[in-house]
């Protein structure tokens, strides 16, 4: 159990320093045209392999470009990374794009579509039964 809290505690150091390397440290442009967040990092059990999902507020194309960014610089990343935490071996990085908050959106929207339609079928059979 001791190693699945030391990969617990590795994925969340590496999400604060990504996400301050976001902020003050990745020169690319494609990086900073959408605002960027960091929403979840899986560290393997041997601390080799990294996914770091990003969320991107914006247009697809933005989305792919901020990714592709992203992924261009994670060899810069993955050293400033193995400074900054003191690691021997340093994971590699992979960013893969987030959409959980958009099928969180489409499915509240989806919802509220089903809500007001229920409204409507109630008004309209209340109609009915005042007419009667």
């Amino acid at each position: 159990m001791a190693q699945g809290r030391r990969v617990a505690r590795v994925a969340a150091l590496i999400r604060r320093e990504i996400s301050d390397l976001l902020i003050n440290g990745i020169r690319d442009e494609r990086v900073h045209q959408g605002m960027t967040s960091i929403t979840e990092v899986e560290v393997s059990g041997d601390l080799q392999h990294c996914k770091i999902f990003v969320s991107v507020y914006g247009e697809q194309i933005e989305k792919d470009e901020v990714v592709a960014g992203l992924n261009g610089a994670s060899k810069y990343i993955r050293g400033e990374i193995g400074r900054r935490l003191k690691m021997r071996r340093s994971p590699e990085l992979v960013f893969q794009l987030d959409r959980g908050i958009e099928r969180g959106h489409s499915v509240l929207s989806l919802l509220t579509k089903l809500e007001t339609e229920r409204k409507d079928m109630q008004d309209n059979q209340l109609d009915k039964d005042e007419d009667l």
